[in-house]
């Protein structure tokens, strides 16, 4: 049998993809710093055979990688604000990792390795839809990091014969989306706090837009970026989004709506590094893996405050987030 090697095991993408290949039974095994990832988040997988270390490290690379066949790379310290404070850390976590990844997975003779990018390659460029043909331009440390990744990655593919994927994620959400730190996705922040009541804060005048994706589409993504032909995806970047834009005002008032929340909304300065506008053009995932969107953004969102409400407001559920 296979064996499955998930880095960020631990995060979010991670703990959502491991426990897709285990509800298929595979033999899967996790690594995880717990920078950003949560213990609580390893809860249900338990059968997943888990390594506590950094890919900063690479001895450590070099044990996760043995007998591995195909690796789904999440691990990054994936926050625009966080890169412009410590650029120096966000490449350390991101782009040395990387490296040290790719070097042992050819060691180890691993088959194929899906990479975690970011719609943040594209930058500020104002056409939309961004498809995978633009020239990249990245305007953040955090988006920098990400594209080098991506530069390697497909590097090894085309001189070492790793097959190699790389998605381009589109603003993900969804059910254990940590929304403690100020780093967190602004879903996860907003669910939270107007599940509780809060104030939600919106940096910016609102009007800014983003394709955002529910965390089973990604899943869904990789597992069959996992299965796809070598001849048809190696080497390839591709968008994994809905294709469909939504301000941030839309959004609260939505989650105004699933919530019950009636208070108001605090403005705040534009935060540095982030973009206007997102949206991605996903005909390349449709063609190359047959991909299709599982799960629209309103049914998304309903599932994720469902899941917060049960997370922030029962106390026995609390651990989770912590």
């Amino acid at each position: 049998m296979p064996t499955f090697l998930i880095t960020g095991a631990a995060g979010f993408i991670g703990r959502s993809i491991a426990a897709a290949l285990l509800a298929r039974d595979e033999s899967v095994r996790g690594v995880d710093n717990f920078i950003t990832g949560k213990a609580a988040n390893l809860a249900g997988l338990e059968r997943m055979q888990f390594l506590d270390g950094d890919l900063t490290d690479p001895v450590l690379c070099e044990r996760a990688c043995a007998g591995v066949d195909t690796i789904y790379h999440q691990a990054a310290l994936a926050s625009v604000t966080r890169s412009v404070e410590d650029p120096l850390g966000t490449n350390r976590n991101c782009l040395d990792a990387t490296l040290n990844l790719l070097v042992a997975a050819r060691a180890a003779g691993v088959r194929r390795i899906i990479y975690a990018g970011s719609s943040s390659a594209y930058g500020e460029n104002l056409v939309l839809p961004k498809h995978e043909a633009m020239l990249p331009d990245p305007i953040s440390p955090y988006a920098a990091a990400k594209l080098a990744g991506e530069y390697y990655i497909r590097a090894f593919a085309h001189v070492y014969g790793l097959e190699a994927v790389v998605l381009r994620y589109f603003n993900v959400f969804g059910p254990y989306q940590d929304p403690a730190s100020q780093y967190s996705g602004v879903l996860a922040i907003f669910c939270q706090k107007m599940v509780r009541g809060e104030e939600p804060t919106i940096y910016g005048d609102g009007q800014q837009s983003r394709d955002f994706t529910y965390i089973d589409n990604v899943v869904h993504a990789n597992l069959l970026a996992a299965a796809a032909p070598a001849l048809r995806v190696s080497g390839k970047a591709i968008n994994v989004a809905v294709g469909v834009r939504i301000s941030l005002n839309e959004v609260v008032e939505i989650l105004r709506d699933l919530t019950a929340y009636n208070g108001r909304v605090v403005y705040g300065p534009p935060r540095q590094g982030d973009i206007q506008d997102s949206q991605a053009d996903i005909r390349l995932a449709r063609e190359l893996l047959g991909y299709e969107p599982m799960v629209d953004f309103r049914e998304g969102l309903r599932r994720t405050v469902e899941w917060y409400r049960r997370t922030v407001l029962q106390p026995s559920n609390q651990a989770v987030l912590i």
